[in-house]
């Protein structure tokens, strides 16, 4: 009995101490296939001004991915026009071949760092847009439909103090 009543209060206690901070979190979800021109985007208004916040991409991928890495370009769209626009790459496994992310069997979810320290200076709507930039090694050419990331998401957090 008393050993029931630590496990549930331990249990109590580590959800209880489980905060999300995000202001913003959501995922779309992808149809099969990612294809080069599609821009998925995301729309945030009504941010905090003063306060500095984190921006994540979380990708969630199945074994249908092929590649050990990940190339995406992204835009950040101010509300008075202004555009910033970044290529990134992304491991997306280790060097034996392994994915690299968060879960079990088959999908694994990626958290992946996309800014630091942003600060919504401006009010209006933001929005970010991400696509994938992926070429298949020697080749000039896109991959045309990219097949295995199954849902691409955006978060934007509170720094921490």
């Amino acid at each position: 009995m008393l050993k029931s009543l630590v496990l549930l209060f331990v249990v109590v206690l580590t959800l209880s101490s489980c905060s999300d901070t995000a202001v913003y979190d959501t995922y779309e979800s992808l149809p099969g296939s990612w294809q080069k021109d599609n821009a998925i985007a995301f729309d945030l208004s009504d941010m905090d001004t003063i306060t500095p916040y984190n921006a994540f991409i979380n990708l969630r991928s199945n074994s249908d991915y092929r590649y050990n890495n990940l190339f995406l370009i992204t835009e950040m769209n101010f509300p008075n026009g202004k555009v910033v626009t970044d290529t990134l790459e992304y491991e997306m496994a280790y060097p034996n071949g392994t994915y690299i992310g968060q879960g079990f069997g088959d999908v694994k979810e990626n958290k992946l760092w996309y800014k630091e320290n942003i600060m919504f200076t401006e009010t209006g709507v933001y929005t970010f847009k991400i696509r994938q930039a992926m070429r298949e090694n020697g080749s000039v050419s896109p991959v045309e439909n990219l097949q295995g990331i199954t849902e691409v998401g955006f978060r934007i957090e509170p720094t921490s103090k």
